[in-house]
Protein backbone atom coordinates (compact mmCIF):
# COMPACT_ATOMS: atom_id res chain seq x y z
CA UNK A 1 0.00 0.00 0.00
CA UNK A 2 2.89 2.36 0.64
CA UNK A 3 3.98 1.90 -2.97
CA UNK A 4 0.46 2.62 -4.22
CA UNK A 5 0.34 5.79 -2.17
CA UNK A 6 3.70 6.93 -3.54
CA UNK A 7 2.47 6.22 -7.06
CA UNK A 8 -0.69 8.24 -6.44
CA UNK A 9 1.33 11.16 -5.12
CA UNK A 10 3.69 10.96 -8.09
CA UNK A 11 0.74 11.04 -10.51
CA UNK A 12 -0.61 14.06 -8.66
CA UNK A 13 2.77 15.79 -8.90
CA UNK A 14 2.93 15.06 -12.61
CA UNK A 15 -0.67 16.23 -13.15
CA UNK A 16 0.19 19.68 -11.78
CA UNK A 17 1.41 20.49 -15.30
CA UNK A 18 -2.20 20.24 -16.52
CA UNK A 19 -3.24 23.16 -14.33
CA UNK A 20 -2.97 26.84 -15.23
CA UNK A 21 -3.42 29.23 -12.32
CA UNK A 22 -6.17 31.76 -12.99
CA UNK A 23 -6.69 33.34 -9.57
CA UNK A 24 -4.49 32.79 -6.52
CA UNK A 25 -5.95 33.87 -3.19
CA UNK A 26 -4.22 31.12 -1.21
CA UNK A 27 -2.18 33.72 0.72
CA UNK A 28 -5.45 34.55 2.48
CA UNK A 29 -5.73 31.03 3.94
CA UNK A 30 -5.28 31.06 7.72
CA UNK A 31 -3.99 28.08 9.75
CA UNK A 32 -7.41 27.26 11.22
CA UNK A 33 -9.39 27.61 7.97
CA UNK A 34 -11.57 24.83 6.62
CA UNK A 35 -11.08 24.36 2.88
CA UNK A 36 -13.09 22.96 -0.03
CA UNK A 37 -11.43 21.28 -3.02
CA UNK A 38 -13.63 20.83 -6.09
CA UNK A 39 -13.36 19.99 -9.79
CA UNK A 40 -16.12 21.32 -12.02
CA UNK A 41 -17.22 21.75 -15.60
CA UNK A 42 -20.15 23.92 -16.73
CA UNK A 43 -21.77 24.42 -13.33
CA UNK A 44 -22.48 28.15 -13.50
CA UNK A 45 -26.13 27.79 -12.47
CA UNK A 46 -25.22 25.78 -9.36
CA UNK A 47 -22.28 27.81 -8.09
CA UNK A 48 -24.10 30.64 -6.24
CA UNK A 49 -26.00 28.32 -3.91
CA UNK A 50 -23.03 25.95 -3.50
CA UNK A 51 -20.81 28.79 -2.34
CA UNK A 52 -23.48 30.26 -0.05
CA UNK A 53 -24.22 26.88 1.53
CA UNK A 54 -20.63 26.12 2.44
CA UNK A 55 -19.79 29.69 3.44
CA UNK A 56 -22.75 29.64 5.82
CA UNK A 57 -21.49 26.30 7.18
CA UNK A 58 -18.07 27.74 7.98
CA UNK A 59 -15.85 27.02 4.96
CA UNK A 60 -13.22 29.76 4.54
CA UNK A 61 -11.61 29.05 1.17
CA UNK A 62 -12.43 27.22 -2.06
CA UNK A 63 -9.87 25.63 -4.38
CA UNK A 64 -11.51 25.03 -7.78
CA UNK A 65 -10.22 23.18 -10.83
CA UNK A 66 -12.22 24.32 -13.85
CA UNK A 67 -12.12 21.64 -16.53
CA UNK A 68 -12.59 23.98 -19.51
CA UNK A 69 -16.07 25.30 -18.77
CA UNK A 70 -17.70 27.35 -21.51
CA UNK A 71 -20.83 28.45 -19.62
CA UNK A 72 -19.29 31.30 -17.58
CA UNK A 73 -18.39 29.23 -14.49
CA UNK A 74 -14.81 30.45 -14.43
CA UNK A 75 -15.78 34.07 -15.06
CA UNK A 76 -18.29 33.95 -12.21
CA UNK A 77 -15.64 32.74 -9.74
CA UNK A 78 -13.05 35.33 -10.71
CA UNK A 79 -12.94 38.21 -8.27
CA UNK A 80 -14.25 36.31 -5.24
CA UNK A 81 -11.71 36.72 -2.46
CA UNK A 82 -12.18 33.30 -0.85
CA UNK A 83 -11.75 31.46 -4.17
CA UNK A 84 -8.62 30.26 -5.95
CA UNK A 85 -9.01 28.87 -9.48
CA UNK A 86 -7.01 26.66 -11.81
CA UNK A 87 -8.02 26.00 -15.41
CA UNK A 88 -7.28 22.91 -17.47
CA UNK A 89 -8.13 21.60 -20.90
CA UNK A 90 -6.63 18.19 -20.07
CA UNK A 91 -8.57 14.93 -20.07
CA UNK A 92 -10.83 14.42 -17.06
CA UNK A 93 -10.63 10.66 -17.62
CA UNK A 94 -6.83 10.61 -17.72
CA UNK A 95 -6.69 12.61 -14.49
CA UNK A 96 -8.55 9.71 -12.83
CA UNK A 97 -11.71 11.81 -13.02
CA UNK A 98 -10.10 14.80 -11.35
CA UNK A 99 -8.46 12.84 -8.50
CA UNK A 100 -4.88 13.60 -9.57
CA UNK A 101 -5.60 17.34 -9.82
CA UNK A 102 -7.33 17.46 -6.44
CA UNK A 103 -4.63 15.38 -4.75
CA UNK A 104 -2.06 17.88 -6.00
CA UNK A 105 -3.94 20.91 -4.72
CA UNK A 106 -4.57 19.21 -1.39
CA UNK A 107 -0.90 18.27 -1.06
CA UNK A 108 0.26 21.81 -1.81
CA UNK A 109 -2.34 23.93 0.01
CA UNK A 110 -4.31 21.79 2.47
CA UNK A 111 -1.65 20.26 4.74
CA UNK A 112 -2.86 20.62 8.33
CA UNK A 113 -6.34 21.79 7.32
CA UNK A 114 -9.67 20.04 7.59
CA UNK A 115 -10.49 19.72 3.91
CA UNK A 116 -13.81 18.91 2.27
CA UNK A 117 -13.60 17.37 -1.21
CA UNK A 118 -16.98 17.52 -2.93
CA UNK A 119 -18.69 18.05 -6.26
CA UNK A 120 -20.82 21.13 -6.90
CA UNK A 121 -24.00 19.05 -6.50
CA UNK A 122 -23.01 17.54 -3.11
CA UNK A 123 -24.12 19.14 0.17
CA UNK A 124 -22.82 17.88 3.51
CA UNK A 125 -25.20 17.37 6.41
CA UNK A 126 -23.94 16.03 9.72
CA UNK A 127 -25.15 15.63 13.32
CA UNK A 128 -26.42 18.93 14.76
CA UNK A 129 -25.76 20.79 11.48
CA UNK A 130 -28.96 22.77 12.03
CA UNK A 131 -27.35 24.43 15.07
CA UNK A 132 -23.59 23.84 14.70
CA UNK A 133 -21.24 24.78 11.81
CA UNK A 134 -18.54 22.58 10.29
CA UNK A 135 -15.84 24.04 12.63
CA UNK A 136 -17.79 22.63 15.59
CA UNK A 137 -17.65 19.20 13.95
CA UNK A 138 -13.95 19.44 13.16
CA UNK A 139 -13.16 20.65 16.69
CA UNK A 140 -14.92 17.57 18.04
CA UNK A 141 -13.09 15.31 15.56
CA UNK A 142 -9.76 16.84 16.63
CA UNK A 143 -10.56 16.36 20.31
CA UNK A 144 -11.57 12.75 19.60
CA UNK A 145 -8.33 12.01 17.74
CA UNK A 146 -10.15 11.37 14.45
CA UNK A 147 -8.69 12.35 11.09
CA UNK A 148 -11.52 11.53 8.69
CA UNK A 149 -15.30 11.73 8.55
CA UNK A 150 -17.56 9.72 6.27
CA UNK A 151 -20.79 10.72 4.56
CA UNK A 152 -23.09 8.46 2.60
CA UNK A 153 -24.20 9.93 -0.73
CA UNK A 154 -28.00 10.20 -0.82
CA UNK A 155 -29.55 10.82 -4.21
CA UNK A 156 -32.31 13.42 -3.95
CA UNK A 157 -35.05 13.77 -6.57
CA UNK A 158 -38.38 15.53 -7.18
CA UNK A 159 -41.85 14.00 -7.24
CA UNK A 160 -42.83 13.82 -10.87
CA UNK A 161 -40.62 14.16 -13.96
CA UNK A 162 -37.19 15.59 -13.12
CA UNK A 163 -37.53 18.17 -15.89
CA UNK A 164 -40.94 19.45 -14.77
CA UNK A 165 -39.62 22.21 -12.45
CA UNK A 166 -36.85 24.47 -13.76
CA UNK A 167 -34.00 25.10 -11.35
CA UNK A 168 -33.18 28.79 -10.87
CA UNK A 169 -29.70 30.15 -10.22
CA UNK A 170 -29.14 30.63 -6.49
CA UNK A 171 -32.09 28.43 -5.52
CA UNK A 172 -31.84 25.75 -2.85
CA UNK A 173 -32.02 22.61 -5.04
CA UNK A 174 -33.81 20.71 -2.29
CA UNK A 175 -36.85 22.92 -2.73
CA UNK A 176 -37.30 20.82 -5.88
CA UNK A 177 -35.44 17.57 -5.14
CA UNK A 178 -37.11 16.83 -1.78
CA UNK A 179 -37.33 13.03 -1.92
CA UNK A 180 -34.95 10.10 -1.39
CA UNK A 181 -34.88 6.32 -0.96
CA UNK A 182 -34.98 5.48 2.74
CA UNK A 183 -33.91 1.87 2.15
CA UNK A 184 -32.77 -0.31 -0.74
CA UNK A 185 -29.02 -0.18 0.08
CA UNK A 186 -26.33 -2.86 -0.04
CA UNK A 187 -23.27 -2.57 2.21
CA UNK A 188 -20.04 -4.57 2.18
CA UNK A 189 -16.46 -4.07 3.30
CA UNK A 190 -13.58 -3.72 0.85
CA UNK A 191 -10.96 -6.18 2.19
CA UNK A 192 -8.13 -4.42 0.37
CA UNK A 193 -8.63 -0.81 1.49
CA UNK A 194 -10.86 -1.47 4.54
CA UNK A 195 -13.49 1.03 3.38
CA UNK A 196 -17.21 0.38 3.21
CA UNK A 197 -18.81 -0.12 -0.19
CA UNK A 198 -22.42 1.11 -0.42
CA UNK A 199 -24.72 0.80 -3.43
CA UNK A 200 -28.42 1.26 -3.96
CA UNK A 201 -30.94 4.07 -3.94
CA UNK A 202 -32.76 5.29 -7.04
CA UNK A 203 -29.81 4.83 -9.37
CA UNK A 204 -29.56 1.12 -8.57
CA UNK A 205 -33.35 0.78 -8.50
CA UNK A 206 -33.96 2.38 -11.90
CA UNK A 207 -30.78 2.63 -13.95
CA UNK A 208 -29.01 -0.56 -12.85
CA UNK A 209 -31.95 -2.72 -11.82
CA UNK A 210 -30.65 -5.59 -13.97
CA UNK A 211 -27.06 -5.21 -12.71
CA UNK A 212 -27.16 -3.67 -9.19
CA UNK A 213 -23.59 -4.65 -8.34
CA UNK A 214 -22.40 -2.23 -11.03
CA UNK A 215 -24.48 0.63 -9.65
CA UNK A 216 -22.56 3.75 -8.56
CA UNK A 217 -20.84 3.71 -5.17
CA UNK A 218 -22.43 5.82 -2.46
CA UNK A 219 -19.73 5.58 0.22
CA UNK A 220 -17.68 8.77 0.63
CA UNK A 221 -14.97 10.07 2.96
CA UNK A 222 -15.15 13.74 1.98
CA UNK A 223 -13.85 15.44 5.14
CA UNK A 224 -10.22 14.79 6.11
CA UNK A 225 -7.63 16.50 8.32
CA UNK A 226 -5.26 16.61 5.39
CA UNK A 227 -1.61 15.66 5.41
CA UNK A 228 0.64 16.14 2.39
CA UNK A 229 1.27 12.38 2.27
CA UNK A 230 -2.42 11.44 1.96
CA UNK A 231 -4.00 10.58 -1.38
CA UNK A 232 -7.46 9.74 -2.63
CA UNK A 233 -7.43 6.61 -4.75
CA UNK A 234 -10.88 6.57 -6.36
CA UNK A 235 -12.98 9.72 -6.11
CA UNK A 236 -13.56 10.23 -2.37
CA UNK A 237 -14.61 6.60 -1.88
CA UNK A 238 -11.28 5.60 -0.34
CA UNK A 239 -7.86 6.98 0.39
CA UNK A 240 -4.45 6.08 1.72
CA UNK A 241 -3.20 5.47 4.36
CA UNK A 242 -5.86 2.80 4.86
CA UNK A 243 -6.48 3.77 8.48
CA UNK A 244 -8.39 6.82 7.21
CA UNK A 245 -11.00 4.44 5.79
CA UNK A 246 -12.00 3.09 9.24
CA UNK A 247 -15.01 5.38 9.50
CA UNK A 248 -17.69 2.86 10.48
CA UNK A 249 -18.75 0.85 13.50
CA UNK A 250 -15.95 -1.00 15.29
CA UNK A 251 -15.56 -2.78 18.62
CA UNK A 252 -15.28 0.66 20.19
CA UNK A 253 -18.78 1.57 19.04
CA UNK A 254 -20.48 3.34 16.18
CA UNK A 255 -18.56 6.27 14.73
CA UNK A 256 -20.21 9.56 13.87
CA UNK A 257 -21.02 10.02 10.19
CA UNK A 258 -22.90 12.37 7.91
CA UNK A 259 -24.57 12.42 4.53
CA UNK A 260 -23.98 14.15 1.23
CA UNK A 261 -27.31 15.21 -0.21
CA UNK A 262 -26.85 14.75 -3.95
CA UNK A 263 -28.70 17.29 -6.11
CA UNK A 264 -27.90 15.67 -9.46
CA UNK A 265 -31.48 15.03 -10.53
CA UNK A 266 -32.80 18.44 -11.52
CA UNK A 267 -34.03 19.60 -14.93
CA UNK A 268 -30.41 20.40 -15.86
CA UNK A 269 -29.62 16.68 -15.69
CA UNK A 270 -30.92 15.78 -19.15
CA UNK A 271 -28.64 18.30 -20.87
CA UNK A 272 -25.71 17.27 -18.67
CA UNK A 273 -26.22 13.62 -19.60
CA UNK A 274 -26.17 14.39 -23.31
CA UNK A 275 -22.99 16.45 -22.94
CA UNK A 276 -21.16 13.76 -20.98
CA UNK A 277 -22.15 11.04 -23.45
CA UNK A 278 -20.51 13.07 -26.19
CA UNK A 279 -17.36 13.79 -24.15
CA UNK A 280 -16.88 10.17 -22.94
CA UNK A 281 -14.75 11.37 -20.04
CA UNK A 282 -16.37 9.38 -17.23
CA UNK A 283 -15.72 5.96 -15.75
CA UNK A 284 -16.04 2.86 -17.98
CA UNK A 285 -16.67 4.86 -21.13
CA UNK A 286 -19.45 6.85 -19.42
CA UNK A 287 -21.43 3.64 -18.87
CA UNK A 288 -23.27 5.30 -15.99
CA UNK A 289 -24.39 8.22 -18.18
CA UNK A 290 -25.51 5.85 -20.92
CA UNK A 291 -27.74 4.08 -18.39
CA UNK A 292 -29.16 7.45 -17.32
CA UNK A 293 -29.83 8.52 -20.89
CA UNK A 294 -31.55 5.29 -21.90
CA UNK A 295 -33.87 5.34 -18.88
CA UNK A 296 -34.63 9.05 -18.62
CA UNK A 297 -35.66 9.47 -22.26
CA UNK A 298 -38.48 6.94 -21.69
CA UNK A 299 -39.55 7.85 -18.15
CA UNK A 300 -37.94 10.84 -16.40
CA UNK A 301 -39.47 10.10 -12.96
CA UNK A 302 -37.49 8.67 -10.03
CA UNK A 303 -40.18 8.95 -7.36
CA UNK A 304 -42.00 5.81 -6.23
CA UNK A 305 -44.46 4.82 -3.50
CA UNK A 306 -41.59 4.05 -1.10
CA UNK A 307 -39.90 7.43 -1.53
CA UNK A 308 -39.50 9.53 1.63
CA UNK A 309 -39.60 13.32 1.86
CA UNK A 310 -36.49 14.85 3.43
CA UNK A 311 -36.95 16.68 6.72
CA UNK A 312 -33.59 16.97 8.49
CA UNK A 313 -30.47 15.13 9.67
CA UNK A 314 -32.32 13.54 12.61
CA UNK A 315 -34.60 11.76 10.15
CA UNK A 316 -31.53 10.32 8.40
CA UNK A 317 -30.16 9.11 11.74
CA UNK A 318 -33.44 7.40 12.63
CA UNK A 319 -33.32 5.65 9.25
CA UNK A 320 -29.73 4.49 9.91
CA UNK A 321 -28.23 6.49 7.06
CA UNK A 322 -25.96 8.54 9.34
CA UNK A 323 -25.03 8.61 13.01
CA UNK A 324 -24.03 11.06 15.72
CA UNK A 325 -21.92 8.32 17.36
CA UNK A 326 -20.83 9.56 20.77
CA UNK A 327 -20.96 13.24 19.84
CA UNK A 328 -23.43 14.98 22.12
Amino acid sequence: MRLRRKQALWRAFRARRDLMLIQDNTARIRPEDILVVCTLRNERIRLPYFLKYYRDMGVSHFLFVDNDSDDGSREFLIGQEDVSIWHTTASYRKSLFGVHWMNWLARKYCHGHWTLTVDVDEFLVFPFCDTRPIPALTDWLDNSGLRSFSAMLIDMYPKGPIDAQPYREGQNPFEIAEWFDSGNYMISTNPEYYNLWIQGGPRARLFFNDDPFNAPSLNKIPLVKWHRDYAYMHSTHMLLPRGLNFVYETEGGEKASGALLHAKFLNTFVQKTEEELQRRQHYAGSREYLAYHNRIKDDPELWCNWSEKYINWRQLEILGLMSKGNWA
